[in-house]
């Protein structure tokens, strides 16, 4: 396992990151720590969870994820050996079951997040703590078509980062970073801290896989000239790029079988286009869900990549993933595909 440094931090973590969202629906309490130890076995260090977790929301299900993943760190004694990430969440109503009052990235929200996600974590510091969405009207999880509300009345990113650097100075939490955020939002932030000596961005964690390259059109250079790396989620394009739905196949138990109102990587396009990178692969004697994964860690600007599994077989070709060199001819094809489906999911 290689590993690298967070934007201008001190925390080194694998290329690899274990996504967390299926612990507490898709996966039980001891099936999470079976992935936990086997992803901490083969050397990834690097754990991502969020308060809304798992995923879809649910008031039921909420908090569950960092509840297994604390009761593994207190029995594995692991804290110090792993960077534990956590996001709060940005507003809106579908998140409104988190607290009794508006959810907002402002003081009372964030320091109410930050308490009990500690407490569910069962620790007294978070590695790295996201802002999960933006607090203003912007385009994020997908959404085209950009209008500007000129009396949208959001959280001012300074207001927020005050905060962040409270909590820093109070030792609940270590590095910052945002996640589903624009280039305009990433660089505010770059600025703010320069100006205001608030906390610098170590990361952004945005989508990005072979079917979603928007990162590449402005954030990347943003990311390579700002040192804040890339932290990649659906990097299989929520399974996708496996080829497992191809043929409209619904696998039992595979997550667009359970939810199939995730429609972002199903369209027309999305399909074909996952068609014919699948058989790229095959014909070149390789797995479409490795090499989907190793293509992300040769960009530059991907700092660690995000796998998430619901079975042990899954976690573990993920994994393995990280030692795959993709042909070169997979390569060219690879953008030839890409040239011919211009991002059919953004």
């Amino acid at each position: 396992m290689e590993y690298t440094r967070l934007g201008r931090s001190e925390l080194r973590v694998s290329r690899l990151c274990l996504g967390t969202m299926t612990f507490g629906h898709q996966n039980s309490e001891s099936e999470a720590h079976a992935q936990l130890d086997y992803a901490s076995a083969q050397g990834v260090n690097f754990i991502d969870t969020a308060e809304i977790y798992p995923v879809p929301l649910s008031k039921k299900t909420q908090g569950l994820t960092e509840r297994y993943i604390g009761t593994w760190l207190r029995a594995r004694g692991a804290r110090d050996k792993v960077i534990v990430a956590s996001k709060v969440a940005g507003p809106g109503d579908w998140v409104a079951c988190l607290r009794p009052y508006e959810v907002r990235l402002n003081r009372k929200n964030i320091v109410a997040a930050l308490e009990q996600s500690l407490q569910r974590l069962g620790t007294d510091y978070i590695d790295l703590y996201q802002l999960h969405w933006p607090d203003r009207n912007c385009n994020y999880f997908g959404k085209l078509g950009y209008e500007h509300d000129a009396d949208d009345v959001s959280v001012p990113l300074a207001e927020t980062l005050r905060v962040l650097q409270e909590q820093i100075e109070a030792g609940k939490i270590r590095t910052v970073g945002v996640s589903n955020e624009t280039a305009w939002g990433t660089m505010q932030c770059v600025r703010l801290a320069a100006r205001e000596n608030l906390p610098r961005l170590v990361a952004i964690q945005n989508p990005y896989n072979l079917l979603n390259r928007s990162f590449e059109i402005n954030l990347a250079e943003v990311a390579l000239r700002e040192d804040v790396p890339l932290l990649s989620y659906s990097p299989l394009a929520f399974g996708v790029l496996s080829g497992k739905y191809l043929g409209g196949a619904k696998p039992k138990g595979a997550r667009l079988t359970l939810y199939q109102g995730y429609t972002r990587y199903t369209n027309t396009n999305a399909v074909a286009a996952t068609a014919c990178y699948v058989k790229l692969c095959r014909d070149h004697d390789c797995d479409p869900a490795q090499t989907a994964i190793a293509w992300q860690l040769r960009q530059p600007f991907v700092g660690s990549v995000i796998i998430g599994a619901t079975t042990q077989a899954q976690l573990a070709s993920d994994i393995d993933s990280a030692e795959l060199r993709v042909p070169p001819a997979v390569l060219d094809g690879i953008e030839a595909l890409n040239a011919r489906y211009p991002l059919p999911c953004p």
